[in-house]
């Protein structure tokens, strides 16, 4: 090789050295690699701000079991019909489809049918009874139920259409599966209850209850109260414990079917808590009512009532109101 074939060659070398050390120059000016001081996308911390908070955990189905005795068995079977004939049949010695026949399933085994192929996930809890409180979480959402189901169903939300579809489910056998004691449906309350919020550091000097003098009055709202308006807020707040129809059976509370001015202890064969036992020739009158649901735990401290009460007068006016019209002959208004 020729001297002039060497320094060519040595001059491409020198010329891609000092281009790729350019080209770096140029990116570090263009691009910067330093580490942040803080991260992009700040992460919420947990309650300690020690870092990331733990996903909460998936909200549990509310309470049915008061509301199977007077569920809908009519509305359920058309919700089913609309929602679940598709995968399922329910008469007696149906066949299976997609799903497994579920005639007699309230009380039945997990794996019921023989000869269905079940999932895994199922499978599982093949001899586990189909218990009320089953059918309410696996309705609910059953993908939350028995993670890696097949059943690609999202759940039924409301709690009245879930006891519907489940009294109608009871009713697909010969002898249908006896109703919730009072018992379990007070259980099953007590289990849905939040827990009670954690103590702060520092104690805190409990408030004082509220005198009866500072508790507005109801009276001279009850004629103008909207009792229908009342009922609203009885089915959602009051209804999951108690029943108001005539002759309805007792639940976690007590039937309250022409309850205004009536003894406080006017459920015969209910059990009431200790403390109603010492009033109960009492009256139910108007105020009266009105401070229980002002908040029952001042009214009637020691009281198993664990409703937080009704702060707005008006509210409580309407659902008074309300309970009044549950009559065959209502009070006078005051």
């Amino acid at each position: 090789m020729s001297s002039l074939e060497v320094n060519k060659v040595f001059g491409a070398v020198l010329t891609a050295g000092i281009t790729f050390m350019v080209a770096g120059v140029i990116s570090k000016q263009l691009v910067n690699h330093e580490t942040p001081h803080s991260p992009a996308i700040a992460l919420p911390a947990d309650a300690g701000g020690h870092g990331p908070a733990a996903p909460s955990a998936p909200a549990g189905p509310e309470p049915i079991l008061a509301l199977l005795a007077s569920a809908d068995v009519a509305a359920g079977q058309q919700f089913t019909q609309r929602q679940c004939a598709a995968c399922h049949t329910f008469n007696e010695g149906g066949r299976n489809g997609v799903g497994p026949n579920l005639y007699g399933v309230v009380g039945a085994p997990h794996g019921h049918v023989d000869g269905f192929n079940y999932s895994t996930a199922i499978s599982g809890m093949r001899a586990k009874p189909w218990t009320y409180a089953d059918l309410n979480a696996w309705l609910h959402k059953p993908s939350q139920y028995a993670p890696g189901t097949r059943m690609s169903y999202a759940g039924i939300a409301a709690p009245q259409a879930r006891a519907n579809v489940i009294a109608y489910l009871r009713s697909l056998a010969g002898t249908s599966a006896p109703l919730p004691t009072d018992a379990e449906i007070a259980a099953e309350a007590a289990a849905a209850a939040p827990p009670p919020a954690p103590e702060p550091h520092a104690a805190a000097t409990p408030a004082a209850a509220p005198a009866t003098a500072e508790i507005p009055a109801v009276g001279p709202l009850l004629a103008a109260a909207d009792p229908a308006a009342g009922g609203t807020v009885f089915r959602r707040s009051c209804a999951v414990c108690h029943t108001a129809t005539e002759g309805g059976r007792n639940g976690v509370g007590p039937n309250l079917w022409n309850v205004v001015g009536a003894r406080h202890g006017h459920a015969e064969g209910f059990n009431y808590s200790t403390a109603f036992r010492g009033t109960g020739d009492k009256p139910w009158g108007y105020e009266d009512l009105n401070h229980w649901l002002f908040r029952p735990t001042t009214y009637a401290p020691g009281t198993r009532m664990a409703f937080a009460g009704l702060p707005d007068v008006k509210q409580r006016a309407d659902v008074i109101a309300y309970l009044r019209s549950l009559s065959a002959s209502p009070q006078p208004l005051p």
